[in-house]
């Protein structure tokens, strides 16, 4: 036999022919094929498990909900049920569950109840009495279904809104902070027990002489920004060493704060009851 040539039924034919021959027609009897093999009968060891209707389940999110699709699916009047037809269908629905998944089927099982009820009611002849008509015994089940509509609807109106995390994310923007050094701020107690204490001394070495004195805040203003240009940090009461007497002093004091308060000079201090410093204002470039 050739290498182009293939054995059928004993009897060899060139392979191109083999190829063109037509395909054999599948079993009429198998109902489903697996794995390409034909299934010729149901298998008897099928396993469905109990909750395979939950899915079903879960597209509703209640009886009110089903009911309203069922209503909605078939162009019913919601003000003129006819519970005839819609309590046969709720019916069968819950039929299909509930010897699956009774606890799940616990809530539909109430709806279909008193959908019933209902019916039943309809079903009766109506009494009027003399104060009152009898209502209509489905006005009740068509106010929570026309309720159940409307908060639907928003809920979907608001599921429909953007979102953070859902439909869009915040931008995250870094924004470099300074290095300038940040000094804790300045306890106005801490500055008058220093001044205090700087006052203190003054009185120790004052001269008991009575003189009338001509004093410049600004000039002490300049010697103290002088003072301060030769270090870095001077502390507060190195800045009255060798000032004088007390009036002196208290000029020199007073040309201090106003220092301050022109933001020419800082009053610093690392912690709370630490010794206090002052230096030249911090101006950037």
């Amino acid at each position: 036999m050739l290498p182009d040539e293939v054995a059928v039924d004993d009897v060899a034919v060139p392979a191109a022919a083999a190829e063109a021959a037509p395909a054999a027609p599948a079993d009429p009897a198998a109902i489903a094929r697996l794995y390409g093999e034909p299934l010729l009968r149901m298998p008897t060891d099928l396993y469905i498990p109990p909750d395979a209707l939950e899915i079903f389940l879960d597209a509703f999110e209640g009886p009110l909900d089903l009911l309203l699709y069922l209503i909605r699916k078939q162009n019913f009047n919601i003000l003129d049920i006819p519970m005839a037809q819609v309590t046969l269908q709720y019916l069968k629905y819950v039929d299909q569950i509930r010897l699956h998944n009774l606890e799940l089927a616990a809530e539909y099982l109430l709806m279909a109840a008193m959908l019933i009820e209902i019916k039943s009611r309809m079903l009766l002849p109506q009494r009027k009495t003399d104060d009152e008509e009898a209502g209509d015994p489905r006005a009740e089940l068509v106010r929570r279904l026309l309720e159940y509509e409307q908060i639907k609807v928003a809920a979907y109106d608001l599921n429909a809104i953007p979102q953070v995390d859902r439909d869009f994310v915040r931008p995250a923007l870094f924004v470099e902070q300074s290095n300038i050094p940040s000094w804790p701020d300045v306890d106005v107690g801490d500055l008058q027990r220093a001044w205090l204490d700087v006052l203190g001394r003054a009185r120790l070495t004052q001269h008991h002489r009575i003189s009338r004195q001509e004093l410049s805040v600004r000039e002490h203003m300049t010697a103290i920004l002088r003072q301060l240009q030769s270090s870095r940090f001077v502390e507060f009461a190195d800045l009255f060493d060798g000032v004088g007497s007390v009036p002196i002093v208290v000029v020199h004091f007073v040309a201090m704060l106003e220092l301050a308060k022109e933001t020419l000079i800082e009053i610093t201090q690392a912690e709370p009851f630490a010794p206090i410093y002052v230096r030249l204002a911090y101006s950037p470039a």
